[in-house]
């Protein structure tokens, strides 16, 4: 396996990990998850992930500075997500959302031929390890809500405001 190097930074989202490969981002998680990764993915990757800044690390991040600036809209980075076929397909589905659009878990699944797996698309956002340049916070529900985010809805709301999709006074409904 491939050794795995992070770097943790504060953002506008609050903290975020960026981690790599050597030749291809792995992980961009915020918040909670960003907290959580030395435990939990010290604990399954082998090597154990090392604490280095890397040019990739630097400028994934300052894509997404730009990102949060509003001065960009897409990522240009080699990307390495680890997941199941679904996962990956249903990921790369994502990536074909463009900024400042949404679709729902239904849209989803249909684009990747499988339309009665809504909920299954649902899990693979959730299992996402890329936010934000794997865009899953661009998937709502199919009643136009606000639906789950690893790194919270109201994480979601902000990225979606930023984007333009929602109105800067836009509060997310937990119902």
């Amino acid at each position: 396996m491939q050794q795995v190097h992070y770097f943790s930074y504060t953002t506008r989202l609050g903290p975020v990990i960026i981690a790599d490969n050597g030749a291809a981002i792995t992980h961009l998680l915020i918040g909670d998850a960003a907290a959580n990764f030395q435990s939990s993915e010290n604990s399954r990757l082998t090597p154990p992930p090392i604490l280095k800044e890397t040019p990739l690390i630097r400028e994934a991040h300052q894509q997404l500075e730009d990102y949060l600036s509003g001065a960009r809209q897409t990522f240009d980075l080699p990307i390495a997500p680890t997941g199941t076929d679904f996962q990956k397909n249903v990921w790369s589905a994502l990536r074909q959302i463009p900024y400042g659009t949404t679709q729902t878990y239904a849209d989803i699944a249909k684009s990747i031929g499988s339309p009665s797996a809504s909920r299954a698309v649902g899990t693979a956002c959730g299992r996402n390890p890329i936010l934000i340049i794997t865009p899953c916070h661009r998937v709502i529900g199919t009643n136009g809500k606000l639906t789950g985010f690893a790194a919270g809805l109201d994480v979601k709301t902000t990225l979606l405001q930023l984007e333009h999709v929602l109105p800067a006074a836009t509060a997310h409904d937990p119902n």
